[in-house]
């Protein structure tokens, strides 16, 4: 029987503020779920918080039950992999899709990269399809307890979400240190 302490999970699209959210919820006092593969860089100058596990997971949930009471990052596309016998409580980061597709595209860039060769439209266009269908499978499993932030108001005020964060985690977290977390200056791609 699988630890009834809920697993925490960021979650969003990509470049939608996961890293701050495992950032200040870490910062909180929650031990993350990390193992540091992925190094901070321009892009993320103060790292990404992520686990290699989670991107297998359809194949690999064995890390799963040492994650009860922990943070973890899983990809908007991965939350219908964790398994459905246990409780989470997920953080739901949400930003412009324009801002989500710029940031992309400037990571790339800055990276020597390309990805998909779709226009932005059309990557817009996919996100919010994608969107649809997790938040419809969210919110037929009770067991997922979500709560959405958007990132733009978080990292331009704090104090009016930080709360909201604590309380929905327990209440136990240190707030100040949570607000101290957020860098106003590293929300650069703005739509």
């Amino acid at each position: 029987m699988p630890s009834q302490a809920p697993i925490i999970v960021v979650s969003g699209l990509p470049r939608s503020g996961t890293s701050l959210a495992m950032q200040m919820i870490h910062a909180g006092g929650v031990s993350a779920v990390t193992d540091g593969q992925r190094a901070n860089d321009d892009d993320n100058p103060r790292g990404y918080f992520e686990f290699e596990r989670v991107k297998q997971l359809k194949s690999d949930k064995g890390w799963i039950d040492d994650a009860a009471g922990k943070v973890v990052k899983v990809i908007h596309m991965l939350l219908a992999e964790l398994p459905d016998d246990r409780p989470y409580r997920v953080i739901f980061m949400e930003r412009d899709v324009r801002e989500v597709v710029k940031s992309q595209s400037t990571m790339l860039a800055r990276s020597g990269r390309t990805g998909a060769q779709l226009p932005p439209e059309r990557l817009m266009a996919i996100y919010e399809q994608q969107l649809k269908v997790v938040e419809q499978w969210l919110a037929a499993r009770p067991n997922f307890q979500v709560l959405r932030i958007p990132y733009a108001a978080l990292v331009a005020n704090p104090q009016a979400f930080v709360p909201q964060i604590n309380a929905f985690l327990g209440g136990t977290l240190n707030e100040q240190l949570m607000c101290a977390a957020v860098d106003p200056s590293l929300h650069r791609n703005k739509a």
